[in-house]
């Protein structure tokens, strides 16, 4: 990915010299769930947690001189710039609906941080809280993603932050705050299909990133997107299922399938256009 020359986003907070004391470990739901789920990739942690109404004020924090490697610092450097790459992709798509986009902020942390939603520790991995719009990652995950999950690759980490973003989008225009709303009146089994289907948008947009980092910005390069697709394949419910416990139970899916993953980031990449991410009237998915 050709990124080193981008623009860097002025909406990145780094509070990875923070210690956020006490705080929630998984709430309601099983740890079983929580691993498999949250530990691999970007999760809206009221789904793990079963607090996703609850909005909670940030405790205290100890806070320390952050040190970084220099591999830290190109990593947040990084994720500086694919931030900047997807408000400009964003702007762009909301000015031409009539629109304004409003640009998320991204909060590096390590360990655990406190945001909206609740605690969250970094073994949830990325996440987008609705509550207060922001996107969390602890750049150690990307150690996860090239090591234990063997989806190496700058693209590969770049569709990490363009799917939380898609979250954002969602909740711009309205879609997560009717998926959330319908968790009061719906079976476990239920909401979870409509998780399937919020999930999947998300990745159907961070498809749609692509699509105009490649078309508008040039910064794909050879090889980036099947490195998106691979990360995508890579982390579907199914697989982290049957890798972590010999099985695969659909209906407890959040996420979708590695297939399903697939083939919706290329839908969003191919099209380029929101309309074609209407994952909760598409019959199939």
């Amino acid at each position: 990915m050709l990124w080193k020359d981008g623009r860097r986003s002025n909406n990145v907070q780094d509070r990875r010299g923070s210690r956020i004391p006490g705080g929630k470990k998984g709430g309601g739901i099983g740890i079983l769930l929580l691993a498999l789920v949250g530990m691999y990739f970007g999760v809206d942690p009221a789904i793990i947690m079963n607090i996703a109404d609850t909005v909670q004020q940030p405790t205290s924090s100890n806070s320390a001189p952050v040190r970084q490697t220099a591999e830290q610092k190109e990593l947040a450097d990084f994720v500086s710039v694919v931030l900047a790459d997807t408000e400009d992709t964003w702007t762009s798509i909301f000015k031409e609906r009539g629109a304004v986009y409003k640009e998320p902020q991204l909060i590096l942390f390590t360990d655990r941080v406190q945001s909206a939603c609740g605690s969250a520790q970094a073994a949830m991995g990325p996440f987008y809280c609705p509550g207060d719009q922001q996107v969390y990652i602890d750049l150690s995950f990307y150690k996860d993603l090239k090591n234990k999950l063997d989806a190496p690759g700058d693209f590969a980490q770049a569709y990490v932050i363009a799917h939380e973003v898609g979250h954002h989008v969602q909740k711009l225009i309205g879609i997560s705050d009717k998926v959330h709303a319908a968790r009061q009146r719906l079976s476990e089994k239920e909401y979870n299909k409509l998780s399937v289907r919020l999930e999947l948008q998300a990745d159907c947009f961070a498809g749609i990133w692509a699509n105009r980092a490649d078309r508008v910005r040039q910064v794909v390069e050879p090889g980036d997107i099947e490195e998106a697709l691979h990360a995508a394949s890579r982390i579907g419910d199914d697989r982290l299922q049957k890798q972590s416990r010999g099985y695969v139970t659909p209906d407890s899916f959040t996420h979708g399938s590695s297939k399903q993953r697939v083939q919706w980031f290329k839908i969003g990449y191919t099209s380029g256009s929101i309309d074609s991410c209407d994952t909760f009237s598409s019959n199939t998915l």
